[in-house]
Order: C-alpha cells, then sequence, then structure tokens
C-alpha cells in the first residue's frame, strides 16, 4: 500500500503497462500482441513477460525480424476487425516501418473517404541514457508528431503506463505510444482510475508561478527535480507534462505560460527540427504578449548519442542544464 490514498499501491512502469496489457487482452479478444520477442522472452525490456503463458501464441505473436512486415501485418490486421497491439522494440528500428507507418496507416481512412479506419495500437522503446549506443538511443517522436492521422502518446508517469492503453485501443486512428527506456524500473503510486484517462491533455504535474517548464517522457522526472533546485532558490516553476505530442494541447501550455510569464522547453531530441521548437514557435504565435523573457530550450547535442557513458550524460539534457536555462529567463 503507498503511503497516499488508501486504494493506492506501489508499481512499477514496466509493470503498469503489462497489467494495462493484460487487461487489454481480458477485455476484447480481438487484441492480441505482436512483435519481435514479445512472447518467449518476454519482449525486449520484460513487458510482456509472461503474458505467452496466460494468452497463448495465438494472442501473443513473436514475429520475424522485420518491422516493415509485422507492421504492415498489424495494419492489415487492424482494418479486417482485430485490435492489433504492435511492439517495435526501439524507436530507430522503426524507421524500417517508416512507409507502412505514414504512407498506409495514417492515410488510409483518407484515402477510402472514411471507409478504412485503421485502429492500429504501436508501441516502441524511445531515448537514450542506458549506454545503448547511437542505433538504440535516440528521440525520434517528434518526427512522428509530425504526421497528420496518427495520434502520439508519451506516457511518463506510473499512471499513464497503467491507464493511456485502453484509451488508444477504443481510438479509430492508429496510435503511437513511446515509452521511454529510462522509466520502465521507475516505481510510483498507483490508484484505482476513477474516470476515463484524456488523450488530449496536457497535464500540470506541479503548480508555480514564475516559469514554465514544458517536457514529456523520459525527461519529466529531470524537470521534476529541476523545480525542487529552483524552489529551494525561491524560484517557483510550474511543470507541464505533455503525455500527448500530437495533437498538442495548446491551451494548457497557453494557460502555464500566462501564469509564469517565462518558459524553458525539455526535449530529449536533437534541438534543430525538434518538438521543442513546435512548442516554441506556438508559444511565440499564440502567447507572446504574455513572455517577460525568451523561451529557453534544452535540448540534446546534435552528434550521434555516444556509447561512453560520461558522453552519453553531457549530450542529454540533465537537471543542472535546466535550472541554469530556467535563471537565463528569469535573472
Amino acid at each position: 500500500m503507498g503511503a497516499g490514498r488508501p486504494d493506492e499501491r506501489k508499481t512499477t512502469y514496466r509493470e503498469a503497462m503489462r497489467e494495462a496489457l493484460r487487461e487489454a487482452l481480458h477485455a476484447d479478444e480481438r487484441v492480441f500482441l505482436m512483435g519481435e520477442d514479445v512472447g518467449r522472452y518476454g519482449g525486449c525490456f520484460g513487458v510482456s513477460l509472461g503474458l505467452l503463458e496466460e494468452f497463448g501464441p495465438e494472442r501473443i505473436r513473436d514475429a520475424p525480424l522485420s518491422e516493415s512486415a509485422f507492421v504492415g501485418a498489424g495494419i492489415g490486421a487492424a482494418l479486417s476487425g482485430l485490435r492489433p497491439i504492435v511492439e517495435i522494440m526501439t524507436v530507430n528500428f522503426s524507421l524500417l516501418a517508416l512507409d507502412q507507418i505514414l504512407n498506409n496507416a495514417a492515410t488510409l481512412l483518407h484515402m477510402s473517404g472514411g471507409q478504412l479506419p485503421v485502429p492500429l495500437v504501436i508501441r516502441m522503446t524511445t531515448g537514450a541514457g542506458r549506454q545503448l549506443a547511437a542505433q538504440h538511443s535516440h528521440s525520434l517522436e517528434g518526427w512522428y508528431a509530425h504526421i497528420p492521422g496518427i495520434r502520439v502518446l508519451a506516457p511518463a508517469t506510473v499512471e499513464d503506463a497503467r491507464y493511456m492503453l485502453a484509451p488508444a485501443l477504443a481510438d479509430p486512428d492508429p496510435v503511437l505510444i513511446f515509452e521511454h527506456g529510462s522509466l520502465y524500473n521507475a516505481a510510483g503510486e498507483l490508484a484505482p482510475l476513477t474516470a476515463p484517462v484524456d488523450l488530449v491533455r496536457a497535464a500540470v504535474r506541479r503548480r508555480g508561478t514564475d516559469i514554465s517548464l514544458i517536457t514529456y517522457g523520459g525527461s519529466l522526472p529531470k524537470a521534476l527535480a529541476a523545480a525542487d533546485e529552483l524552489a529551494a532558490e525561491g524560484i517557483s516553476a510550474e511543470v507541464v507534462d505533455l503525455r500527448t505530442l500530437r495533437p498538442l494541447d495548446d491551451e494548457t501550455i497557453d494557460a502555464s505560460v500566462a501564469r509564469t510569464h517565462r518558459a524553458v522547453v525539455i526535449d530529449e531530441a536533437w534541438r534543430s527540427g525538434s518538438l521543442a521548437a513546435e512548442v516554441s514557435a506556438r508559444i511565440a504565435e499564440r502567447s507572446l504578449y504574455e513572455l517577460d523573457a525568451p523561451v529557453e530550450r534544452v535540448c540534446s547535442a546534435e552528434v550521434p548519442v555516444p556509447y561512453a557513458r560520461l558522453l552519453e550524460q553531457a549530450a542529454l539534457p540533465q537537471t543542472a542544464d535546466i535550472v541554469t536555462a530556467a535563471h537565463r529567463a528569469v535573472d
């Protein structure tokens, strides 16, 4: 039991994702999970461990090493009335299925005049910080947030990991879920669901009055830690978790900037052409006259993610970088 509400319990992000998968498989026989090593191995990151034994190989399907093939099979299954959940090991490997995602999943409803919805969920791990080198560590979710016709989710908390999957499966459009690899072991208190999860709204994770720290996914814990450090210095930082990267929740961003009049956008992707650039541009378009300082951005260094631990940490946004950017805006 947790230390907060009596109905809370301690769990991890990984376990919450597994619970969500198990619930979906029990609730609807049309749901199945497909991907590389999701069955006998239990998933590359252990999320689907034990599901093969519980649901059998028809519904927990190990796929061959061809992202284009099994994402295409997922699209076909969705078109035929099933509710597939396709797991891609890392976002880097999703580029092998980009044609399927962009040219088929995202476009078929539009091109068919509304006749061919593609209710497909694609899960993948994103992000760095685990010494997996450049081919397994980039943050490319902003690329997918560029594509009309799909919804892009980035659960950053145990609650969102547990409860975002069900409404994603109910969405008639393709939904991409990006799970930051650093979060799988993160623990938190999980309470029973009291209302359906809103896949449209961002979440204000911490209220503040002096500056808005706007982020998502694996950077949320760093932003919250930065807010703690700033609070010790007398600076009240509000932390906004975007949660849904497409469509972006402009209203919550606008309201936060109107309260604090300063903003730092934190994004583990590269700075050029990033989601941070999009958020910054929207703030300039919609809230320019609310700002008392230029929008700051904290992003990864524009290099392939290094393997060496010290170099990798130096290349990624860190709590100290967020604090420094906040000082530039406030001081």
